[in-house]
């Protein structure tokens, strides 16, 4: 799944295709240009001198160690950043180094929760190390085929107002969990934020203010969730920031010429919307 400039596994120099773009910090492993709607991370064999790798896991989940080379990890910059990253509407790329090959692109990618365990520091002292959880961005939206455990539907709710606090809390929170359940968590936070978008536009699209082209087999009117501060439209975000649109202005938002207009007009209405519901 191409991203912007990037197509996955293709080899990129880091300065100058990456920084001289996008700007950010051109050392460690991760990148938080301030002027793009994006974090980069770059993993590697470095951590290993460390007692540590980065890597899948059997659950089809990338386990990505944070940053800090001496005493426990924290929840600042980088590290932030990635927790935080749904919330505040960046995509997160990944990158694998491939020394003076340059890095390979492995794709977008959604934090789904993070675990900690003790690893070795740089000065080789044991200490509590953030392990992300990221999960490849076009499996967000469907429960994973190995995951033995069934996802819990979202229950209607009649009121708008409960709908929409759910998926506030749903959508800025990065749970403490690992592997299978990170996944799963990830999935119905999606699901959450989703619903309630869906339940705001009352089967009206938020951009043209036409009624939805059809009826699904479920009984619902089809419209589709567009994240209106994200290049790409996988996973939970705020659900201020997403607005529920047909597939004609959805397509049209992406690759319209008048596409950033519309989408700077769908804000505005989202925007109106969300001062009345959160009133």
């Amino acid at each position: 799944m191409p991203w912007g400039p990037f197509y996955e596994q293709r080899v990129y120099n880091r300065r100058r295709d990456i920084h001289a773009v996008f700007g950010g910090q051109q050392q460690g492993g991760i990148c938080t240009p301030s002027q793009h709607p994006v974090i980069i991370v770059f993993t590697g064999s470095s951590g290993e001198q460390h007692g540590y790798a980065d890597g899948w896991s059997p659950e089809g989940v990338f386990r990505y160690f944070g940053e800090g080379q001496v005493g426990d990890m924290v929840f600042e910059r980088g590290n932030r950043a990635i927790r935080d990253h749904l919330v505040n509407g960046k995509d997160l790329l990944v990158f694998q180094t491939r020394g003076r090959e340059g890095v390979r692109f492995l794709g977008q990618f959604e934090c789904a929760g993070y675990s900690t365990e003790s690893a070795p520091d740089r000065e080789g002292n044991q200490r509590s190390a953030i392990v992300f959880e990221l999960i490849p961005a076009d499996a967000s939206d469907k429960p994973a085929e190995a995951d033995d455990q069934p996802i819990v539907e979202v229950e209607l709710e009649v009121d708008l107002t409960g709908l929409r606090t759910r998926a506030l809390e749903a959508a800025r929170s990065t749970p403490q969990v690992a592997g299978a359940a990170a996944r799963r968590s990830l999935y119905q936070r999606s699901a959450i934020v989703r619903r309630y978008v869906l339940a705001r536009a009352a089967g009206v699209c938020e951009s043209c203010n036409e009624p939805a082209p059809f009826i699904t087999l479920q009984g619902e009117p089809y419209l589709e969730p567009h994240h209106t501060r994200r290049l790409s439209d996988g996973g939970p975000d705020d659900p201020r920031f997403v607005g529920a649109v047909c597939p004609d202005c959805h397509r049209e938002i992406h690759h319209g010429q008048h596409g950033r207009a519309k989408n700077e007009a769908l804000i505005e209405t989202i925007s109106r919307k969300e001062a009345v519901t959160g009133a």
